[in-house]
């Protein structure tokens, strides 16, 4: 009996592997779309040449080949796949977004000054190396384990095998830190004492930004960074801050030092750097540096070669964009004498009138936005309305760096909206309208059935009214499941959209779209097992907000029951209760009138979380036992929502 209940909790508890799946898209470029991306090439100067020489300055060597997962059976960076982003921009694809994703396939080692080098191209952040004394200073170690050790294995075959002496961690987004137990392992870093820096607060956001909601992220970030895309004129092309966002193995080593005021001096293997403390923008918890006697200046994520998003398209908390001008005007002040600027996405800058110049347009953006915004706030208008009012000024839309490739200006005009007044613009027919899909079905019965509109649709999009077409057949596909003509129609529309859009986030969302209609959602959801090494620093109580978060209130009214968690390695115990179709817990001695008692380590809990625990992780395990009533065991845990990350986004189904 309890060997069957544990493999019962396995099914109960169980996650979905990576889908890998890829689709593409097949249509060509419509008229209108040829006639927007031709006027979009005449606004603007392509081919100023001084990126292009930024982006290939001090190149080393460029790498080849693939970065295999661990098991050897997922390519998770293929250095040729972007090969064909070269020369002029195809039809398909728009002509400034072209051309920032040629900068972007700039990949390999570079010299960034003396002493200072980055990796591009290894996955869509940077990896920036510093000559210490005895070796190098890593800032940032990329998503993944795979692609932090090729990336310092390629540094070390072209620089030399120096041993890792320090790392600093700029900011708590998992493309920034993932990949840290690449290159160094916690073992490894306590022997040797390698001083591990990162911001206040670091920990905490690195390990829970994508836990209560992190498998809706998950399947958003499919269409944000698209994913499941070929990598074609047809596909995907970019992501705005990079070439590709790896799908590895992600980790996280506990910082040895943290920085904690506005401005902090540590020396690091004998190098001075100055550090700034910037919460609250483009990550809750970031930071900045200068390294004066190299006259350099590192950025973090404050700053890119393209206007950054205020809210992603995969989702997260609103950025303050007041807060990230402010930052920014700081960094101007602070720059000193500075020569080089680099980030950890895109290339550099050099010289300090062109690093004052770009942090200014930088600065101005965001300011811009938000004082446009809040005007007309003021002024009485909606979110989608100041999204077609706000336009940015010649002096700022002429500058290449600050152009959203990644984020989009009228995507975060309406995230500055939600930041002060919520997603609710005011007009009380919104306040509680019906449900997309019932919506949809009244609407086609008020004009006559998808036909006409799907008829009215394709009208538009023979005009290239490829927006009005999209809002006629998206009514459609949801009020008409059945109807393929809606389907492809739409598809073709989301093409064309796509083809059209300079941001990557949005022609990554528009082709995915596409292909979703055609092929319906994934099979399975984002492979859980990929996180278990950072969910390791996690606390358990995260684990805890999670599971009540995923509790079928309907199901659990009346199911009053108590479990008590034990986890013997942490010495560590939970009560868990039901009440009131509630899940509570706290941290305390196991209750004596508790239905049920599980005790286990935290990898196991861990691993029965994430879905990812087998067989010898339970029914052959002695660190796994059940006091009490095994069947109320059961019945809780049936309570949970099991979500599969596939959920359906342009269709029903």
């Amino acid at each position: 009996m309890h060997k069957l209940l544990l493999a019962t909790l396995l099914v109960l508890l169980a996650g979905c592997g990576q889908n890998t799946g890829v689709g593409g898209t097949a249509g060509d470029a419509m008229p209108a779309t040829l006639q927007a991306n031709e006027q979009m090439a005449a606004e603007l100067e392509l081919d100023d040449p001084q990126d292009f020489e930024d982006a290939r300055r001090g190149l080393i060597a460029r790498p080849e080949g693939k970065i295999l997962s661990a098991d050897g059976s997922t390519v998770l960076i293929d250095f040729d796949a972007y090969k064909f982003v070269d020369g002029k921009a195809p039809p398909t694809v728009n002509p400034s977004l072209w051309r920032h994703a040629v900068l972007n396939a700039q990949i390999g080692l570079f010299k960034v000054t003396d002493g200072i080098w980055q990796l591009r191209g290894f996955d869509i952040a940077n990896m920036t190396l510093i000559e210490g004394k005895t070796g190098f200073i890593v800032v940032d170690p990329l998503t993944a384990r795979e692609s932090a050790s090729a990336a310092l294995a390629f540094a070390r075959k072209h620089l030399g095998d120096k041993p890792v002496s320090g790392i600093v961690f700029t900011h708590s987004h998992a493309d920034h830190f993932g990949g840290a137990l690449g290159i160094a392992s916690a073992q490894e870093v306590a022997q040797r004492k390698i001083p591990v820096i990162a911001p206040a607060g670091f920990i905490e956001e690195a390990t829970s930004e994508n836990i209560l909601v992190g498998t809706a992220m998950a399947r958003r970030s499919m269409y944000q960074f698209g994913k499941n895309l070929e990598r074609s004129p047809q596909g995907n092309v970019d992501t705005g801050l990079g070439k590709n966002a790896v799908y590895g193995a992600i980790g996280v080593l506990m910082p040895t030092q943290l920085i904690t005021t506005p401005e902090q001096e540590l020396v690091i293997d004998g190098v001075r750097f100055v550090f700034h403390n910037v919460p609250g923008a483009e990550a809750p918890a970031e930071l900045t540096f200068s390294i004066p006697d190299k006259k350099a200046y590192g950025g973090a994520e404050n700053l890119a070669q393209t206007m950054h998003n205020l809210l992603p398209v995969r989702g997260a908390n609103v950025r303050d964009s007041l807060q990230w001008s402010t930052y920014l005007q700081e960094a101007i002040d602070n720059l000193g004498d500075a020569e080089v600027y680099f980030g950890q996405h895109n290339w550099p800058v050099w010289g300090n009138a062109r690093i004052v110049d770009f942090i200014s347009k930088h600065r101005d953006v965001y300011k811009y936005m938000h004082d446009q915004t809040v005007r007309l706030i003021n002024a009485g208008h909606t979110p989608r309305e100041i999204a077609e009012l706000v336009k940015l000024p010649p002096s700022l839309a002429s500058f290449f760096g600050a152009r959203g490739y990644y984020g989009d200006l009228r995507h975060n005009v309406k995230a500055i909206y939600q930041f002060y007044l919520g997603a609710y613009d005011g007009n009380p027919a919104n306040l509680n309208p019906l449900p997309p899909q019932e919506s949809a079905q009244r609407w086609l019965d008020l004009i006559g059935g998808a036909d006409k509109a799907v008829a009215a649709a394709q009208t538009a999009y023979d005009q290239g009214d490829y927006r009005w077409a999209a809002e006629l057949l998206n009514q459609a596909v949801f009020g008409a499941p059945e109807h393929k003509g809606a389907k492809e129609l739409l598809a073709r529309t989301y093409e064309q959209l796509g083809y059209m859009a300079e941001a990557a986030t949005w022609r990554n969302s528009y082709l995915t779209a596409a292909m979703e209609l055609r092929e319906g959602p994934p099979k399975k959801g984002v492979d859980r097992s990929f996180v278990i090494d950072m969910l390791q620093q996690t606390p358990i109580e995260r684990f805890l907000e999670a599971m009540a978060a995923a509790l079928d209130g309907p199901a659990a009214d009346g199911k009053n029951l108590k479990v008590n968690l034990v986890l013997t390695d942490l010495e560590e115990s939970y009560v868990l209760w039901i009440e009131n179709a509630v899940l509570h817990f706290k941290k305390a001695a196991p209750a004596t009138d508790a239905n049920a008692t599980l005790t286990l380590t935290r990898p196991i809990f861990i691993k029965m979380m994430t879905g990812t625990a087998g067989v010898q992780d339970t029914l052959l395990s002695d660190d796994l036992e059940i006091d009490g009533s095994q069947i109320d065991l059961v019945r809780f845990f049936t309570l949970f929502d099991k979500a599969p990350g596939t959920f359906a986004i342009v269709t029903t189904e």
